[in-house]
């Protein structure tokens, strides 16, 4: 039983639009994949940056208190041996 021809060109041209268009959907995926993973790293590098911060304010807040007793501590010993000796 013969096909139509233009059955068969219609698959023909079908077949070969869509090999043809492989090379570009891959590169297309390709791109997309990387794009995405780009934008992830740099989305892990802002928050990176951003608990390094929050942990360098806190151990300069750390220190600060730490200067701050010690001023204390030395005022308090001045004070306890004046009074020690009064």
């Amino acid at each position: 039983m013969p096909v139509n021809e233009q059955i068969t060109d219609s698959v023909t041209q079908v077949n070969t639009k869509v090999v043809g268009e492989t090379p570009a959907m891959a590169m297309g995926n390709l791109l997309m994949a990387t794009s995405q993973a780009l934008g992830n790293s740099a989305h892990n590098a802002t928050a990176a940056q951003q608990q390094a911060q929050i942990t360098m304010q806190a151990a300069t807040v750390q220190g600060v208190n730490s200067l701050m007793a010690i001023g204390s501590s030395v005022i308090g010993r001045s004070a306890e041996g004046i009074l020690e000796e009064g």
